[in-house]
């Protein structure tokens, strides 16, 4: 039977099991972990299901990390590490990937950037080659620096200034958040960016971009030993350097009351509404729960806020929830886009109205069901492919800093219960928790004399 198949079966068995309390058997990920003597951690899965490789490299930098008065510094070195090195043309990257079939990516979050390519398993020792070569000799010139602070721009106009609720998700953080970086934007700023200089860029580059700030993950079809001794002589050879790296220590304090913000929009059509609350690290034993309040807020047409808000009140067009867990405290969002000559004051009514719902009954047995359906079905699949276990590996490792969780939190993600939901609920969504944002098209500022327009 194909392994496709295996997984097919598997979810048609959870899915049809009927039950809140239905556990469905996950195959853990057999990993491989060590440590090199400049630090830089290793962990690699062997399947020879496919003649691929997934290589990824994590770098424990995110947006959180950006020197102050120079946010988009991690986002800026996301696209820098694709340009040259010493042994290395620009765009060669591409070139030793999708040249062969293969492709190459990179992301950068508020905690970690990370950097990921598949190819043909018989290029593994290239890119092991090119992956240690741009941490250890990347170009950091005039030239590449302001060539690349130009995309980063040009990707923030596009992002953020032209999009008609760019400019609510660039406020979210900012409002939401009073002492953490978190509240920095992650795209970073033009007038911050214009004021940066190739020396704070090298400066940069030096402190973060490191092998004992690293994280290497390889997945795929691979020999464990020939792995390793590449490994050796590729990343082996870069040094460790002397100097301590610097950590963000600030936390984010409790909220104390609640808050309110209008912000206003030339090019929004119409309103928008959205309601933070300060939420727990990844870390938490709470986050798995809040993941499945999320999945029944707003996992689909038929979730909670769609269908109360889209189809039943008509007030707004779409509403939606997302729990944002980071490494330190994270946010809860619920928000809203209001139909036409709808009151965002209404909107807010009723995104809070749900929340009590959730506090004062615990959801059904067959609501959470489905979320964990929903959640579990996307781990299983999204762990079929190299990339997806390398993806999963790296993340427990890095943000939960436990690779074994990638073979506990299934198991966590099937044992909460519909009281553990309700205890969340309550416990995070109180009033003192919430900062509300009301997001007007700039017609409406004329009205701004009446509270929830």
């Amino acid at each position: 039977m194909t392994r496709w198949l295996v997984l097919v079966f598997a979810i048609s068995a959870f899915l049809t099991a009927g039950s809140a309390s239905a556990q469905v058997k996950v195959t853990p990920l057999d990993f491989h972990e060590r440590t090199l003597a400049n630090g830089l951690k290793v962990l690699s899965i062997v399947d020879h299901a496919s003649p691929t490789v997934s290589v990824q490299v994590w770098y424990k930098v995110g947006s959180k990390d950006d020197p102050e008065g120079r946010s988009g510094f991690a986002h800026l070195f996301e696209h820098m590490m694709f340009k040259s090195t010493k042994n290395m043309p620009a765009e060669k990257f591409d070139r030793l990937t999708e040249d062969v079939g293969g492709y190459n990516n990179a992301s950068t979050y508020d905690d970690y950037t990370n950097y990921y390519e598949l190819v043909p398993s018989n290029y593994l020792e290239t890119l092991l080659w090119a992956e240690a070569e741009r941490m250890a000799n990347l170009t950091v010139d005039d030239a590449v620096f302001k060539s690349e602070r130009d995309v980063v721009k040009e990707e923030f106009r596009f992002r953020i200034l032209s999009q008609p609720y760019g400019r609510l998700f660039y406020l979210i953080d900012k409002l939401s958040f009073t002492t953490h970086p978190y509240k920095r934007p992650g795209i970073g700023s033009i007038e911050e960016l214009d004021a940066a200089s190739v020396t704070d860029v090298r400066s940069f580059f030096r402190t973060f971009y490191r092998p004992d700030n690293a994280t290497l993950i390889v997945s795929g079809d691979l020999d464990q030993k020939q792995f390793d001794a590449w490994v050796d002589k590729y990343f082996g050879r870069i040094a460790k350097p002397t100097a301590a790296i610097p950590r963000v220590t600030v936390t984010e304090p409790d909220r104390t009351e609640s808050k309110r913000f209008t912000e206003y929009s030339p090019i929004a059509p119409l309103p928008a509404v959205a309601i933070t609350y300060l939420a727990p690290p990844a870390s938490s034993d709470d986050a798995t729960a809040l993941d499945l309040a999320e999945t029944i807020l707003s996992g689909g047409e038929s979730s909670r806020l769609y269908k109360s808000l889209v189809y039943d009140q008509q007030l707004a067009q779409n509403a939606f929830s997302n729990s944002d867990t980071r490494e330190d405290r994270g946010s809860f969002l619920l928000a809203a886009i209001l139909a036409n000559d709808k009151k965002p004051v209404d909107a807010e009514f009723a995104l809070l109205a749900e929340l009590r719902k959730m506090q004062d009954a615990p959801v059904t047995d067959a609501e959470l069901s489905k979320a964990k359906n929903q959640l579990v079905t996307s781990t299983l699949q999204g762990r079929e492919t190299n990339d997806g276990k390398a993806s999963a590996l790296a993340y427990a490792a890095v943000m939960l800093r436990d690779p074994a969780r990638v073979n506990t939190d299934i198991a966590r993600l099937q044992a909460v219960t519909a009281a553990d939901i309700q205890r969340v609920m309550k416990k995070y969504f109180t009033e003192d928790n919430r900062v509300v944002i009301y997001y007007l098209p700039e017609s409406m500022r004329a009205n701004a004399g009446g509270k929830g327009q």
